[in-house]
């Protein structure tokens, strides 16, 4: 059963690091990550709680929450509420450098998400998870098994890292992609896990044994730079016992004493 959600208005900010605004009219309500809050308001109340809200009773919270933490989230979610007589805000901001793409559920339908990429939702927007449909999936899908599954009637927002490549899928149509570059798609886009097929490819070619097979119909969003991938580079890159890393120079070390980078 599909629960009432809140109308709410919203302003997407800035370019690469980016916030939204949410505006609450009295007695309305968004839900958001724990952490994810910028500023609010006066008028606006915080209350820390279980599930996300739509339950019925104890149990049934204890339950949402207790999935929630198989995506590796926090049992709690936070809901920011305009207990004021006026029209307020709250603004939610993007955890690393990125867009925050606006989902309509009422238009969309439920949408699957990467379980790192949602960030905020009017109050009444059902938080679940999906288990793919797929046996390869879940033992190859490299981000994970298990996906989250929004819907309701109104506003939620996932944050992609980089660009945002927004693509609707005609029936049939099949789109291959790295699987960390999957940020949200459509319930009834079919979602699978394939082999690269050459073995040489997979070991020397740096993209791993397996991508994700996306087909349609339907609406898709991907990211050009997974936080996966960003970490694993600043991982890379930074110092691993004390010393500098030079970088773009045959000298290395050297290099950053010769020019005096070297601290």
């Amino acid at each position: 059963m599909r629960h009432q959600t809140d109308e709410i208005d919203y302003e997407i900010h800035g370019d690469d690091m980016q916030f939204v605004e949410i505006g609450l009219d009295p007695q309305e309500a968004v839900m958001s990550e724990a952490g994810a809050m910028m500023y609010m308001d006066p008028g606006i109340e915080m209350e820390t709680q279980l599930g996300t809200g739509t339950e019925s009773n104890f149990f049934g919270k204890l339950f949402s929450a207790s999935k929630r933490m198989l995506t590796g989230e926090s049992l709690f979610m936070t809901a920011f509420y305009n207990q004021s007589n006026r029209y307020a805000k709250v603004a939610f901001a993007a955890p690393y450098p990125g867009k925050i793409i606006p989902l309509n559920l009422a238009e969309t339908g439920t949408m699957l998400c990467q379980k790192d990429s949602y960030l905020c939702s009017a109050k009444g927007t059902e938080i679940d998870i999906a288990f793919t449909k797929r046996f390869g999936v879940g033992l190859f899908g490299g981000e994970g098994f298990i996906l989250q599954r929004l819907s309701g009637t109104g506003w939620a927002f996932a944050h992609a890292g980089g660009t945002v490549l927004e693509r609707e899928l005609n029936a049939g149509e099949t789109l291959r992609i790295d699987t960390g570059c999957i940020v949200a798609f459509q319930e009834r886009v079919e979602y699978d896990i394939q082999y690269v097929g050459k073995i040489k490819t997979a070991l020397f070619g740096g993209e791993g044994l397996f991508y994700a097979r996306l087909t349609g119909p339907g609406k898709i969003y991907l990211q050009s730079l997974p936080f996966s991938r960003l970490a694993g580079r600043i991982y890379k890159a930074a110092p691993q016992r004390g010393g500098h890393k030079g970088e773009g120079s045959i000298l290395g070390g050297l290099g950053g004493l010769l020019s005096g980078d070297n601290r």
